[in-house]
């Protein structure tokens, strides 16, 4: 099972995973990352790994 995990103390906020991703992420008030769907499967788990890539400060991480 495909499993996101965020590290929001290394979130800049640049939104990258929002563009990506807009149906597994999400940003706060403050414009950190907020997570929708924690164990995302097939296509999505795809996304996830996609804004994990794209996230420039590498505050994102899909486990497997």
């Amino acid at each position: 099972m495909t499993q996101i995990v965020v590290d929001t103390e290394k979130c800049v906020g640049a939104a990258q995973c929002v563009l990506s991703a807009p149906d597994l992420f999400d940003q706060d008030d403050d414009g950190f990352v907020l997570v929708l769907e924690e164990n995302p499967a097939g296509e999505l788990a795809r996304s996830a790994t996609t804004a994990a890539t794209l996230c420039p400060s590498q505050a994102i991480t899909v486990q497997d």
